[in-house]
């Protein structure tokens, strides 16, 4: 784990608890190391609900509940996806918060998306929406989605993606409103 990345999950974490908010996580390209990340940190158990992987297309329908119309429509690299995803895993995991990633690490390009090309969803409802039922995207605050385009090597961009998880993570917890 890079120093970059411990520095993030450590704020992220510490934001998370001073804030009183839950997350939990669904990962494709990133493969799990948004979830370590966090949990390498002390106290991570008090915010951090759980984690899925969700590498392969169908795993993202069957295990996280992204729509097939949607990856049919939009593929597994997609703004949309990552959304459903985030919003599946909050629901899943009963989080306050959900957040996604999905992207090309590379080398090779995916569905006409090159290497680097990253997105993360922050799904949540502050207040509101219920573990049960109440997850679905048109049911909760979208806090988040970004796209990026990193560069380097493979381990180099998943590296990046976690950090840029990690920091988007932290400012939602911070924006986080009072008493939610």
């Amino acid at each position: 784990m890079t120093d970059a990345i411990e520095v993030a999950a450590a704020e992220t974490i510490a934001s998370l608890r001073r804030h009183g908010v839950t997350v939990a996580t669904a990962e494709s390209m990133t493969g799990g190391l948004v979830s370590a990340a966090l949990t390498s940190v002390a106290g991570a158990s008090s915010v951090f609900r759980g984690g899925i992987v969700a590498y392969a297309t169908s795993s993202k329908a069957h295990v996280v509940g992204v729509d097939r119309a949607v990856l049919d429509r939009h593929g597994a690299v997609a703004v949309e996806t990552a959304v459903e995803m985030a919003a599946g895993c909050r629901r899943e995991l009963g989080a306050d918060i959900g957040l996604a990633t999905t992207g090309v690490a590379g080398p090779d390009s995916q569905d006409g998306h090159p290497p680097g090309t990253v997105f993360v969803a922050i799904v949540a409802a502050p207040g509101g929406g219920d573990a049960a039922g109440g997850n679905s995207p048109e049911a909760s605050v979208t806090s988040f989605t970004g796209a990026s385009r990193l560069e380097g090597s493979r381990g180099e961009i998943r590296s990046a993606a976690v950090v840029a998880a990690l920091s988007a993570l932290r400012a939602v917890a911070e924006a986080w409103p009072a008493g939610s």
